[in-house]
């Protein structure tokens, strides 16, 4: 039993830590199910460690999992749900933080513990499942491991970016949370079952990528696999590219009565179609097949220029002032040396999506915007990426891009996750990094600079412990003309514990009936080599 507890337990719960001592001693075995789980989760609460809450801990029977109403629950095995704090404080402006967290442990436990990663700003301790990104299975519980989730020390909405007036709370948000929820969460683990996981996991999309990159850069002791599904990983940067994409499209935006852009109305939903069709006409068939998704996006040159009107503008061109905002928007913002601050973006088919008119133009037919940008982007940018913070900052105000990257610099250096040096990660961890090609708001380019300058960092091994995998036709983190549908828990378990790298990992999706698609370790492409179009092993991936 960790000497850090000094609370009651059960003296079956003793016997059970002793016992499992001597086992870590002579190696990792098949964990046995808790002889009285009932019993065990009541102990918890009795738990006492300076600085950690346990506020509740009860046995859950057997049952249907947390659900979106309409939706179809999983059934979860019986398991103790542990909800607890960490560092509860007052901080600035007289606000109450702390670390919340939640960690659901089955009876019959499978000897591996999972870190959920969250969404957006956190905020909310998400139940801790396990739910997988673009996962048909079950989630993590369902199949015996060990859960764990956290709102990253603050309480509000995923969009609310306010705690960030809080210093030890973008602290929090950036790094600490993960290191401390982590920490705890290993603790109560052993002192449940009384032994320590064999194998720690960490999966997350969007922000959760983020926290799963950051995971293997700031904790690279901690978990075996990780896998990063679409990551926020330049944070600090991606926001910057969202409000400063508000300016680009008020360059051709019409006006309200108060002279206030109307976003929405800069391009029309035909306007997006003919991109998108002619991106398909343009870029399809480069990997051997036209099937409606760009496999080769490495080899797409399309430029929207191909699109200009030469005449007045019609439902067949675009405007030169649309083709001049379009690139602008794909290409990010720039030093003025011309070095990418966020971006390239990719032309998919994306782009004629509900997703990425909601995350540039929004769909207010008024001055006052609902874009991604004018929301989460513009409010986080002002509350956490700038330092100090500046709550009434101005995106339509002129401004020096050096200059901005100079005022989020501070808050990047501790919560970006792109760091390149993974020296000791690739040691004895393995990690699997995807993102879809028409993610209205992560940029694979980027990634794939990343990854490139992550193998050139790090140095051997690099190449053996880390992949990159790209998604053609997929949205943010799931959707789109996309087979959005993997089992990436499943490849990283395999290559943690059984030595499979991931050569291909094959993909399903429900816009996609009865096709298959493998997706392909970057800097390979999936290309067609003969035989049933719609069977992912017609299909090899090349360089």
């Amino acid at each position: 039993m960790n000497p850090a507890y000094k609370g009651a337990l059960s003296g079956a719960a003793v016997l059970a830590c002793g016992a499992s001592l001597l086992a870590m001693a002579q190696g990792p075995s098949t964990p046995a199910p808790v002889a009285d789980p009932a019993a065990q989760c009541a102990s918890m609460a009795q738990l006492v460690r300076p600085g950690v809450e346990v506020i509740r801990a009860e046995l859950v029977p057997t049952g249907p999992a947390p659900a979106p109403p309409g939706a179809s629950p999983a059934i979860l095995p019986e398991h103790c749900l542990v909800s607890g704090a960490i560092d509860r404080r007052i901080g600035a402006g007289g606000r109450e933080f702390a670390i919340g967290f939640e960690l659901r442990l089955p009876a019959e436990w499978n000897g591996r513990f999972l870190f959920q990663g969250g969404g957006g700003l956190d905020g909310v301790v998400q139940a801790a499942v396990g739910n997988i990104a673009n996962s048909s299975g079950r989630p993590a519980l369902a199949r015996g491991f060990a859960v764990v989730s956290t709102d990253s020390g603050h309480a509000g909405s995923i969009v609310d970016a306010t705690f960030g007036l809080d210093q030890q709370a973008r602290t929090d948000y950036a790094y600490n949370a993960l290191d401390k929820v982590t920490d705890e969460a290993k603790r109560l683990v052993s002192v449940f079952y009384g032994t320590a996981p064999d194998y720690s996991y960490f999966v997350g999309c969007s922000n959760g990528g983020r926290q799963a990159l950051v995971a293997s850069q700031r904790l690279p002791l901690e978990y075996d696999g990780i896998v990063a599904g679409d990551p926020a990983m330049s944070f600090s940067r991606l926001a910057l590219g969202q409000v400063w994409s508000m300016s680009v499209v008020a360059r051709i935006a019409p006006r309200d009565a108060d002279g206030r852009p109307v976003y929405s109305r800069a391009f029309t939903d035909t306007d997006l179609q003919l991109v998108r069709s002619a991106v398909l006409d343009q870029c399809d068939a480069l990997d051997g097949l036209a099937d409606g998704m760009i496999n080769d996006w490495q080899g797409c040159s399309f430029h929207p220029r191909q699109l200009q009107c030469s005449a007045a503008k019609t439902d067949s061109c675009l405007s030169e002032g649309q083709v001049g905002v379009l690139d602008d928007l794909m290409q990010g913002p720039r030093t003025a040396g011309g070095q990418h601050i966020y971006g390239p973006f990719t032309f998919d088919t994306g782009i004629a999506s509900s997703a990425w008119r909601g995350m540039r133009l929004g769909t207010s037919e008024t001055g006052q915007p609902n874009s991604a940008d004018s929301s989460l982007g513009l409010g986080q940018f002002r509350y956490l990426q700038l330092t100090p913070p500046d709550p009434d900052w101005d995106p339509l105000a002129p401004y020096d891009l050096d200059d901005m990257l100079d005022r989020i610099r501070h808050q990047g250096g501790m919560g970006d996750g792109d760091s390149p040096f993974l020296s000791t990660f690739v040691l004895g961890g393995k990690m699997i990094v995807y993102n879809g090609m028409s993610d209205q708001g992560m940029a694979t380019p980027h990634i794939a600079r990343w990854y490139e300058d992550m193998l050139e960092a790090t140095g051997p091994g690099a190449a053996e412990a880390v992949k990159l995998f790209t998604v053609p036709g997929m949205l943010h983190c799931n959707g789109g003309e996309a087979t959005d549908r993997f089992e990436m828990l499943d490849a990283i378990v395999g290559w943690v514990e059984r030595g499979e790298a991931p050569e291909r990992i094959v993909a399903t999706g429900a816009a996609m009936p009865g096709m298959s698609r493998p997706l392909c370790p970057y800097p390979a492409v999936a290309r067609y080599t003969g035989g049933d179009p719609a069977d992912a092993a017609s299909f090899s991936c090349r360089v």
